[in-house]
């Protein structure tokens, strides 16, 4: 029930909260360990390009975002290390984009980061707690929750 101390706004505003909370941790923690120019629209980059690469427009499409809009960031990812570009095998005319050693790194060590943090979170609320949440939210959200258009969505 919303009752003036729990308005129905407070809701996203607390997930949100509780995303970006995780979010920035995980990237202090990414920073100490080697990787402090990784940024999280990063991630979903890292993830949307998937194990055996894309092509600019393909992870434009995956991020919601323009092809432009990929390529920038590509090139950024590209300079720190984390992605290549290489001629496609199957296309010479074609560029793949592709996740580094480097890249691999700092999305194993994310994994690992947020293997703590959820460690974190439940030693403070309570293993059932934690657990509880996760199944609640997996109840209220659509099959298709780790879509990695993120990006694009929020810049709209």
């Amino acid at each position: 029930m919303t009752t003036p101390d729990r308005p129905g706004f407070a809701l996203p505003l607390l997930l949100l909260a509780g995303f970006r909370t995780l979010v920035d941790d995980l990237h202090v923690e990414l920073a100490r360990q080697g990787h402090p120019d990784l940024r999280p629209a990063h991630g979903f980059v890292l993830q949307a390009v998937g194990p055996a690469g894309t092509t600019a427009s393909d992870l434009g499409h995956r991020l919601g975002v323009s092809k432009q809009a990929a390529g920038k960031t590509v090139d950024r990812l590209v300079a720190l290390g984390y992605l290549e570009r290489v001629d496609d095998p199957a296309d010479a005319r074609r560029k793949l984009v592709r996740v580094t050693a480097k890249g691999h790194d700092g999305l194993l060590r994310s994994a690992a980061v947020f293997d703590q943090l959820r460690e974190r979170w439940a030693a403070t609320l309570g293993a059932d707690r934690v657990t509880a949440i996760e199944d609640d939210l997996r109840r209220m959200v659509p099959a298709d929750v780790f879509r990695l258009d993120v990006p694009g969505w929020f810049g709209g």
